[in-house]
């Protein structure tokens, strides 16, 4: 089947529920059209589609490779040479500043055109995701001069560019790390140690590799608080800004992986000559924070990373259960005569099918909507509106990351049941989405380690003030609706699941000091609690704009009764996507939602079996 994207979805969310129109008001945008946004994400599906995708399984059977005997790696050629016509087409850049030679498009376009080319080919996206993330820190952190000598080169894609925080024995729990760096007394460190698990630590895609490694001056204390960030490049920089002799920074190994395999994971050994030279960015003591500009971004890329494999893979298993041809209608399956109809026509392939469809079209919703509250939190000119959906964003962040890649991989899993062995085989491109999609739940912080922070960290921001105006906002919403003729029925389950999600919140709290292991415990389950509300809010808000198009449609159609509806349904291609925006909506309310009362039920029973058991 061909590859394509759900531009139809997409356009939904950007056009019908979000307010496009609001950010062309901010300075930043004002040069821009809805037509310029609109072309752009055009541009951008066709380059992911007609370039970007037949790639995908050749690197994937290729593979990175490394060479132990010069120590170096190397990506697919296809990969090459697509970064160079990636680049050079300014896509690299394309939400980055101006100043430094970015596009400036909105972060709700450029998502967009970053689900396309992510669901075209997670491994070819990881190199410009890094590359612009890293060059953010430097233009947020950096001094003049730094910014000067990198960032541009960076959103160009001419520089490429990593972030360094694992070690072998410092993975989650950063303050560990071993990591050093010595000053020398002109300004620079040399730096020395080991990072571990590193995207695209080393290839060949460009010549200088620019590494922001995460190190503790000699003599700083341990833990966070003496961890600074740095500024690595693999080549040293010349005065006049050119590339010298390399800086003592060479790849140990890659990993081989269970997917991504076009990717380079890398260990790069610092300074085993004791000549690495690099430079410090931001505050000394001060360099998680640094990093985690780049972390929080990362988190709603890798949400992307799930979100688009699960879209692909709705595609691909959608486009084969209407051709595949297995078994009879369920009402003839005592007719041995009886006609073989397509699979999509059995229920089970329906529900599984329907599944896939509402945690991609939820998940996608979630992290548009993020994107969208990310540009006005950068660029509105009011200050409190700014605030509040900074906040917003921090609280959403950790279920983008999380919620959206758990369902991602029960997305790809149940496509891998649709098409049954052949899913799990290399014909069809199902079992690479299932493969590429699992490491999405593990870097930029675990899932695990997302719901921690959600539960320890953002539930009380600002005294608890950040999730109490969420809970307004979600109670507003509940009160104006419930009455509607569309999605009456979901506001009231939606409202009962509201008062279990503030009732959990409440016991965790409650506990405090008590019995610190029980919330942690259940902090996974309460992170998938929450983002089910929020995502139930977000589908009924697009099932009450679908409805409200649907009538207009069935009315000027004629479509009085439900003959003529079902008519129209089977004619009309809007008619139809307006339709199923409510059904979705519908079955996401109906079978997923539901899970929010099982899990305050486990909540509410305390249990500890987990930590009482002996293993």
């Amino acid at each position: 089947m061909a590859f394509r994207v759900d531009r139809r979805d997409i356009d939904f969310i950007l056009k019908e529920q979000l307010d496009l129109g609001k950010l062309l008001s901010f300075d930043a945008f004002k040069d821009f059209s809805l037509d310029d946004f609109d072309m752009t994400i055009t541009e951008g599906i066709r380059l992911a589609t007609e370039k970007v995708a037949p790639t995908n399984k050749e690197a994937d059977q290729i593979r990175a490779q490394f060479d132990k005997a010069t120590a170096k790696v190397t990506v697919p050629q296809c990969h090459v040479d697509l970064y160079k016509e990636y680049c050079e087409n300014g896509w690299n850049g394309i939400s980055c500043n101006p100043e430094y030679g970015g596009q400036g498009f909105p972060g709700s376009v450029a998502i967009a055109v970053g689900e396309a080319m992510v669901s075209a080919s997670v491994t070819f996206m990881m190199t410009p995701g890094l590359t612009r993330g890293a060059g953010h820190v430097i233009e947020h952190f950096g001094t003049d001069e730094q910014k000067a000598k990198y960032v541009e080169k960076m959103y160009s894609g001419e520089w490429a560019g990593t972030m360094c925080l694992t070690e072998p024995g410092a993975g989650s729990a950063v303050g560990d790390l071993k990591c050093s760096a010595k000053e020398t007394g002109d300004g620079k460190f040399i730096i020395s140690g080991v990072k571990s698990f590193i995207t695209s630590g080393d290839h060949n895609i460009t010549d200088q590799i620019i590494h922001l490694v995460l190190a503790r001056v000699e003599g700083d204390p341990i833990g966070m608080k003496g961890v600074s960030l740095f500024i690595v490049p693999k080549l040293k920089i010349n005065a006049d800004g050119s590339c010298g002799e390399l800086n003592d920074v060479v790849c140990g190994g890659i990993e081989h992986k269970m997917g991504i395999h076009g990717s380079p994971t890398c260990t790069l050994n610092f300074g085993e000559k004791g000549t690495c030279e690099g430079e410090l960015i931001g505050q000394r003591g001060k360099g998680i924070v640094a990093m985690f500009l780049l972390m929080n971004e990362a988190r709603i890329g890798v949400g992307i990373q799930g979100m688009s494999q699960a879209a692909a893979a709705y595609q691909e298993a959608l486009d084969y259960a209407k051709e595949r041809i297995q078994g009879v209608d369920i009402l003839d399956m005592k007719d041995v005569n009886a006609p073989r109809v397509p699979i999509i026509k059995h229920p089970d392939i329906r529900r599984m099918l329907m599944t896939m469809k509402a945690l991609t079209e939820g998940s996608r919703a979630l992290l548009y909507k993020t994107a969208y509250y990310a540009d006005i939190a950068m660029h509105s000119p009011d200050e409190k509106e700014r605030e509040k959906y900074h906040d917003l964003i921090e609280l959403l962040t950790p279920m983008c990351k999380a919620y959206a890649t758990d369902a991602a991989v029960r997305s790809t899993g149940e496509a891998v049941m649709i098409l049954g062995g052949y899913g799990y085989c290399a014909e069809y491109p199902i079992e690479q989405y299932y493969r590429d999609t699992k490491i999405a739940c593990i870097y930029e912080g675990t899932n695990g380690i997302q719901a921690l922070d959600l539960l320890g960290r953002k539930i009380g921001l600002k005294g608890g003030m950040v999730f109490l105006s969420f809970m307004m906002s979600l109670n507003k919403f509940i009160d104006a609706n419930k009455d509607h003729a569309v999605i009456a029925p979901y506001i009231k389950t939606l409202g009962e699941a509201r008062d279990k999600l503030a009732a959990s919140v409440a016991k965790f709290q409650s506990l405090g000091k008590k019995d610190p292991y029980y919330p942690v415990l259940c902090a996974t389950p309460f992170l998938e609690m929450f983002s089910e509300v929020v995502v139930t809010q977000l589908l009924l808000e697009q099932a009450k704009i679908a409805g409200e198009k649907l009538d207009a449609i069935l009315s000027e159609k004629g479509a009085d009764n439900d003959e003529k509806k079902k008519a129209l349904l089977a004619d009309s291609s809007e008619a139809a996507f307006y339709h199923n925006k409510i059904q979705t909506a519908a079955f996401y309310a109906s079978q997923i939602l539901p899970g929010v009362f099982a899990k305050h039920y486990s909540f509410e029973t305390g249990d500890k079996s987990a930590l009482d058991v002996v293993l």
